[in-house]
């Protein structure tokens, strides 16, 4: 029989909370600036069912903390405001115009006896500045990905086009985040290489090569295989932002059981089989069919005079991706995407088989796995490649790490402390469970180490902390 003492019994009724979103608002101080148009500076407002007053009170209290913060740094406005039970997040992306997130802090609900209401205990220092701010620039990189810059929108139809652009994409965009999830990784923002040999590298070079040449429409293309990025003929920037919306929105909501290397039924016939496994994720769901739309989404790129505006042509057969980028004043026909389909599907399909036998034979040569006796997140911020073992899986509503959250909080504290210098730095930290955790910044890389060694000292700690391989 199993005996529950009363003080086990009081913790098992507690309840935490983790942070959550309570408002997002982006405003132009330019818009009202007499008494009595208040409400006109307001472009967007979630929640869209708080009365107006109240609207207009919080976007007036935001706009009195970035005046009264710029009196002490005029060149460097307020980022956040720390109160007891939430946190606020300030970015202008553009000139006078305002991103506010408002977020909840965790909290412990404590109950009391006698019936009385329960204690709330706000969890203040849980939440990180840098994860959060670097969520709102996510919020603002992601729109612009799909609809340029909201100068560009008031340029084409004024405040009246902007705020129908706001409304329309952030109403599905806010749905999407999920801030208990948050954490270093998204101050980063990196992107994850597939590691290959060089001859199955050259393979895809030349795919790509040869779909450009007999497809000149094509102005940049992106290959994956299993979510990781391969090649890019995209700016940095762009090709970060894109692979985010790829990996955490798209590819999930297309998820299917994979087949793959000598598996495939395709493999001995293929060279003469125009079969294949490839299909559109983005446009037409099925080529055959006679009311079929041949829309693409748009997005908006780097180019040398400010952007250009691109259809985006996700194609994948198996666990490997294409993307393609069109000129979008170019109108895409059902001629051009079944020319794609019987060029890209063969090919692409037995890419994904080489790529998948390959990489199959590399882990075989190298070896059963072991438990290492560390995990790591390292990040070049040159390349902007990405690798994390602390991670099982990471998407926009999922994040399963192998440690325990208040490591990962260890984690952005010394990423916080890297951020204020700009010389290259080592943080060596023991936590309360003898977990040791190591963070080394050095020639534009970070390299973050969680030992599990509770007998080491400082020395042995310093002596196994590992370089991984740079992607």
């Amino acid at each position: 029989m199993l005996m529950i003492s009363p003080r086990m019994a009081s913790a098992m009724q507690e309840k935490q909370y983790t942070p959550s979103l309570l408002s997002f608002f982006i405003y132009n101080p330019t818009f009202g600036p007499r008494e009595g148009e208040e409400e006109k500076k307001i472009l967007f407002y979630h929640p869209s069912d708080i009365e107006k007053n109240e609207k207009i009170r919080n976007v007036g209290l935001c706009e009195a903390i970035v005046q009264f913060t710029r009196t002490f740094c005029p060149t460097k406005p307020a980022k956040s405001l720390h109160t007891q039970k939430n946190r606020q997040f300030f970015f202008e992306p553009e000139d006078n115009f305002w991103i506010v997130m408002v977020v909840r802090n965790p909290m412990i609900e404590k109950p009391n006896k006698d019936g009385k209401p329960p204690t709330i205990e706000y969890q203040e220092e849980e939440i990180l500045d840098t994860v959060y701010g670097a969520v709102v620039r996510q919020c603002y990189s992601m729109y612009k990905l799909f609809n340029g810059t909201f100068g560009r929108a008031m340029e084409a139809g004024g405040v009246e086009l902007l705020t129908q652009k706001l409304e329309k994409f952030f109403y599905r965009y806010l749905q999407t985040l999920h801030l208990q999830s948050c954490d270093l990784l998204d101050v980063f923002g990196g992107i994850s290489f597939f590691p290959l040999d060089k001859m199955t590298y050259l393979k895809i070079q030349s795919f790509v090569n040869r779909v450009e040449e007999s497809l000149s429409l094509i102005k940049y293309t992106a290959f994956l295989y299993n979510d990781q990025l391969i090649w890019s003929g995209l700016e940095q920037d762009d090709m970060r932002i894109l692979y985010k919306y790829l990996t955490t929105s798209l590819f999930p909501r297309h998820s299917e059981p994979e087949l793959a290397g000598r598996d495939s039924p395709l493999r001995p016939e293929v060279a003469g089989n125009l079969l294949h496994y490839g299909r559109f994720l983005t446009g037409p769901t099925n080529l055959k069919d006679p009311e079929a739309k041949f829309r693409f989404p748009k997005i908006f790129v780097t180019a040398e005079d400010g952007y250009e505006e691109l259809h985006l042509i996700v194609y994948k057969a198996m666990s490997a991706a294409a993307c393609f980028m069109i000129s979008a004043s170019v109108e895409l026909t059902r001629d051009f995407c079944e020319q794609l389909d019987g060029l890209v599907g063969p090919q692409l399909t037995l890419l994904a088989s080489d790529i998948c036998e390959q990489f199959t034979i590399n882990r075989r040569i190298s070896g059963p796995e072991k438990e290492p006796q560390f995990k790591f997140i390292y990040f070049n911020h040159m390349n902007l490649a990405e690798k994390s073992t602390i991670h099982m899986r990471k998407t926009a509503s999922v994040c399963l790490t192998s440690v325990h959250p208040d490591l990962m909080k260890i984690l952005g504290d010394i990423n916080c402390d890297f951020a204020r210098v700009d010389e290259d730095e080592e943080i060596i930290v023991k936590a309360m469970t003898d977990y040791w955790v190591v963070g080394k910044k050095s020639d534009q890389r970070e390299l973050y180490v969680i030992l599990n060694q509770k007998n080491a000292n400082l020395i042995e700690v310093n002596g196994m902390s590992p370089p991984p391989d740079d992607e």
